[in-house]
């Protein structure tokens, strides 16, 4: 697991893109403390996302957008959330 600032991190999670700008997630919300994990070699190219903030009222969605962006260095208004408002699977559309 990484840090959402390891600039190491950004060219992986970069990998994971899809030509059509969309990043698949699998979240864990509260969890003990946040992370960004890769997924394993020969696996689906699926970013994993554990978040302390709850799954009330957008909280874990908002905290989501908030740690993609910042683990690829760019605002939050790049990264939105384009399916699974209530599901640990979602799907990201990066617009940076």
């Amino acid at each position: 697991m990484a840090k959402a600032r390891d600039p190491d991190l950004a060219p992986a999670i970069r990998a994971l893109i899809s030509a059509q700008g969309m990043l698949e997630v699998h979240v864990t919300p509260n969890a003990r403390h946040c992370a960004l994990s890769l997924p394993p070699p020969g696996d689906p190219p699926v970013l994993t996302i554990r978040t302390t903030a709850t799954p009330q009222d957008g909280k874990a969605n908002q905290e989501v957008i908030r740690l993609v962006a910042a683990a690829l260095g760019i605002a939050k208004g790049g990264v939105v959330l384009a399916r699974g408002a209530t599901a640990r699977r979602k799907l990201l559309k990066v617009l940076q």
